[in-house]
């Protein structure tokens, strides 16, 4: 017999506890001060040597006898700390959106609270607590086994290093962190945060390092590359100015060249790209859809394959006892309390546990005892608790006549093993297929005496009881979940553990085609090319253990697709692993599937995977855009600095003030209108038409054809035409200080008006406040950069004219519409290349049993 359970704390006192021992949680690592934040965004070697410049500009007007204020050096220093600020609230941003996911995918435990079980948060245990422990979930704290059921099993490996779980029973000590394998008990919370075992092993794990995503490490190479070609030029106009100019302008020329490398290589896109892949799963998580690993991200947007449970995902997991099929009424409702898991007094345990209980309770009302009575009259003994290797769970209880055993599962595992003629095995194997057609999930119910557990094996030991049959009606918003999906060129898959035609039923009725079934047992006795074979021709899998999902992911990545898995107890954590997405479910999930998981849907929901499909190919586009914008006016930037340089090395004369086509101070300043805030409101664009496209290919490049097109050209249309302005104006008479002061006015306008081509990826782009925002602020700066006098003196420009206002009114629009308009044909051709809906999208098209050839490879 098993020890009499505790009655837990009250809230009351459990409020007490946590305010003598805090939370249950591991030390918190010391946030990193603002200072040093701040100080981190000038760890970059380019700044290292622009700062030595900036020294050495300020040695030398020391050395001239302090004459005037160094108005550059002082400037650019002041540009650089807006920089290293603007770099800081990125930092803080990040940090927080996924501080605030972090919580959202925060460990619960049931709890006996006020004599109740509740599902809280690990976090708000306390010492004396009394807490359930089950298969599939991590100890959430140090304590004691007061009451042990099921045979509990736990690996200790993460502690001892013993591959071997370790059985456990009353009294036995637990400790935070390990894993239960098998069983469930009861266990009271001795030790908590920095006192258990898990917290002494904190400092360990504090040392982990933070892993950049493939993604982050793709972008990284990329803005390497592009740093390299930007060096290459930096040290050219050095040296070629340097020649021409003579040591008397070496100075001027080398805080240029180091200013023109700070500006034009793209140091904000790490952070940037940081920033919004945390805003991304951000709004993933409003959305019902917990992202536990960034680089998930990525593989969202190129699945081909969501392979889903049917149970709780795809229907509401209202598991309601319709009717039963007996001619043993009494004997039946008594087996469905006695072969039951499910906590009395509470919601917690299996649904169809809880829709057994509900439907006794119902009954009696009317007649019969209610399932306290039962419980009371008739102890467990013992039990064998549900495998998806048997298919059944045993339960063993004292009964008058001497040890009862009531066995409950998979109707045709039951009725193979009961008393019964052919003729009646056939009779209840054709109702239960009729019940099956019509979508009831059933359960089998038998007998016998005794509590060998090796009788359970035998045939015709048991005696049959009937069926309990589940009515769990599929969620409205599944089918047209489904639906976009199959447009998005996306395949989906139905896996089940229910009977082959309960499965053909729901899945007709969510929208999932084919006739086809394939069972557990089929996909056992396949070879490898069969199994291959078998994967791309059918979408409805029954009677499927943990073991064939593992097989069923194995053969579609074998098929070059990428998949999305879900799954929700500890024996689904294999696939999950191997899968390109790991889904775990955040209602009814085990600790270990979530672990394991790259994505928890926090409402169990399959429309929430799909509307995480779309969020992440909506951050991959908008990744798109701000490329675009970054790159497509660093390179106009750099077109108009490095060939304008050459032009003016060779039109001055040694001795001649050298009026380069920019100052030092007008590129960063440039640098700081154009780069980092209209990249960061690019981050939060809506793209509604995701859904319409085929999955990107794992294998694309960082950049598509259009976008790299799209940087070439439009970055080459700006700087030809600032090249054309510092050129033309001179020969028309009008001074160099005009001269420069309209091509940096140019400059800035022209790169602001990019961001709204740079929008038009694929899709028309929807209003977004914060794009706007930026181009007000970027226009407003820029406005009182020429007007106020302040303003002017330190970035070097001259007063505002009626000739500078009528030449960026004639120039600016004329190249944003320029742009615009290639943006626009480039999007169109890109739309009718990989429209989803032409058919060659695995997902497209009826959905039939035959697969169209893998999209996006």
């Amino acid at each position: 017999m098993s020890a009499q359970l505790p009655q837990g704390l009250s809230s009351a006192e459990a409020t007490l506890r946590q305010q003598q021992y805090g939370p249950n949680a591991l030390p918190e690592v010391e946030p990193e001060s603002f200072a040093l934040k701040l100080l981190r965004q000038f760890k970059n070697p380019l700044i290292y040597i622009l700062l030595f410049a900036l020294g050495f500009g300020v040695v030398i007007w020391v050395m001239e006898g302090m004459s005037g204020l160094p108005l550059e050096p002082m400037t650019i220093l002041f540009i650089l700390l807006a920089n290293a600020g603007l770099g800081v609230w990125q930092e803080a941003k990040s940090d927080a959106a996924l501080n605030r996911l972090m919580e959202l995918a925060a460990p619960k435990s049931w709890v006996l609270r006020d004599e109740k079980l509740l599902s809280l948060p690990s976090r708000d245990l306390v010492p004396g607590d009394v807490v359930r422990v089950e298969a599939g979930e991590r100890v959430p704290a140090d304590g004691t086994v007061v009451r042990s059921e099921k045979n509990l099993l736990v690996d200790e490996s993460m502690l001892t290093g013993e591959s071997v779980p370790v059985d456990k029973g009353d009294e036995d000590a637990l400790y935070s962190g390990t894993l239960a394998v098998r069983g469930r008990s009861y266990i009271q919370v001795e030790g908590i945060g920095t006192q258990s075992s898990m917290g002494k092993l904190a400092s360990l794990l504090g040392d982990i390092k933070d892993q950049k995503t493939p993604l982050e490490k793709r972008m990284t190479h990329f803005g390497n590359r592009v740093a390299g070609f930007v060096l290459s030029i930096a040290v050219i106009i050095l040296v070629v100015g340097a020649f021409t100019q003579g040591a008397s302008q070496f100075a001027h020329v080398f805080i240029f060249a180091v200013a023109l490398a700070v500006a034009a290589v793209p140091e904000s896109l790490p952070a940037v790209l940081t920033l919004s892949l945390a805003l991304g799963v951000e709004r993933m998580a409003k959305r019902k859809a917990v992202v536990r690993r960034l680089s998930a991200v990525e593989a969202l947007g190129s699945v081909t394959v969501i392979a889903t449970d049917k149970t709780g995902t795809l229907t509401e997991n209202k598991m309601t006892v319709r009717k039963v099929d007996t001619l043993e009424h009494d004997t039946l409702l008594r087996a469905m309390v006695l072969a039951n898991d499910a906590e009395l007094d509470s919601e917690a345990g299996d649904p169809l546990e809880l829709g057994l209980l509900n439907y006794v309770r119902e009954q009696a009302r009317e007649q019969g005892q209610s399932p306290e009575e039962l419980k009371a009259h008739y102890p467990r003994i013992s039990s064998q608790p549900f495998d998806s290797r048997w298919k059944y769970m045993r339960v063993t209880v004292e009964s008058p006549e001497g040890p009862l055993s009531y066995l409950k599962g998979a109707p045709e595992v039951i009725l193979s093993r009961c008393r019964l003629g052919a003729s009646e095995k056939t009779d209840i194997e054709a109702r239960i297929e009729s019940y099956a057609r019509e979508g009831y999930r059933a359960l089998a119910f038998a007998s016998r005496m005794g509590d060998e557990a090796g009788s359970d094996e035998e045939k015709g030991s048991l005696a049959w009881l009937g069926l309990a049959l589940f009515w769990d009606p599929p969620r409205e918003e599944i089918p047209g979940a489904i639906a976009n999906a199959l447009q998005a060129g996306i395949r989906v898959l139905m896996i089940t553990g229910d009977h082959p035609e309960t499965a053909k039923a729901i899945a007709h009725t969510v929208g999932i085609e084919g006739e086809n079934v394939i069972t557990g047992k089929m996909l056992d006795e396949m070879d490898e090319q069969q199994l291959r074979e078998a994967v791309c021709q059918t979408n409805i899998y029954a009677r499927v253990s943990p073991e064939n999902k593992l097989k069923i992911v194995d053969a579609l990545k074998a098929e070059n697709e990428v998949v999305a898995m879900t799954g929700d107890g500890i024996n689904d954590a294999p696939a999950l692993k191997t899968a390109d997405v790991g889904i775990a479910m955040g209602i009814r999930g085990s600790d270990v599937s979530r672990e394991v998981a790259d994505l928890i849907l926090m409402d169990d929901n399959f429309a929430t995977i799909v509307a995480a499909v779309e969020e992440g190919r909506s951050i991959y586009e908008n990744i798109q855009k701000f490329i675009r914008t970054l790159f497509s006016t660093n390179l106009s930037e750099v077109v108009l600095i490095a060939v304008g340089a050459m032009i003016v090395f060779a039109m001055t004369q040694s001795g001649e003030t050298l009026l380069l086509p920019l100052t030092a101070v007008q590129i960063l300043w440039i640098n700081l209108l154009t780069d980092s805030l209209p990249a960061l409101a690019l981050s939060v664009d809506k793209n509604p038409g995701v859904l319409e496209r085929k999955p990107r290919s794992a294998s694309a490049p960082l950049l598509d054809n259009g976008s790299l097109k799209f940087i070439v050209w439009v970055g080459l249309l700006g700087g030809v035409v600032a090249l054309s302005l510092l050129t033309v104006l001179p020969l028309l008479d009008f001074d160099k200080g005009f001269t420069q002061t309209l091509v940096f006015c140019f400059i800035v306008l022209v790169q602001l008006s990019f961001v709204l081509p740079a929008r038009k990826v694929h899709f028309p782009p929807v209003f977004n406040r914060w794009v706007l925002a930026a181009l007000v602020i970027g226009l407003l700066a820029q406005t009182a950069a020429i007007v106020f006098p302040p303003l002017r003196t330190l970035l070097l420009v001259e007063q505002p004219s009626w000739d500078l206002l009528f030449i960026l009114l004639l120039s600016v629009p004329s190249c944003w519409f320029i742009a615009d308009r290639y943006s626009i044909w480039l999007s169109r051709k890109g739309n009718n290349h990989h429209a989803a809906g032409s058919g060659s999208g695995s997902g497209s098209g009826s959905g039939s049993d035959t697969k169209a050839p893998a999209s996006g490879k």
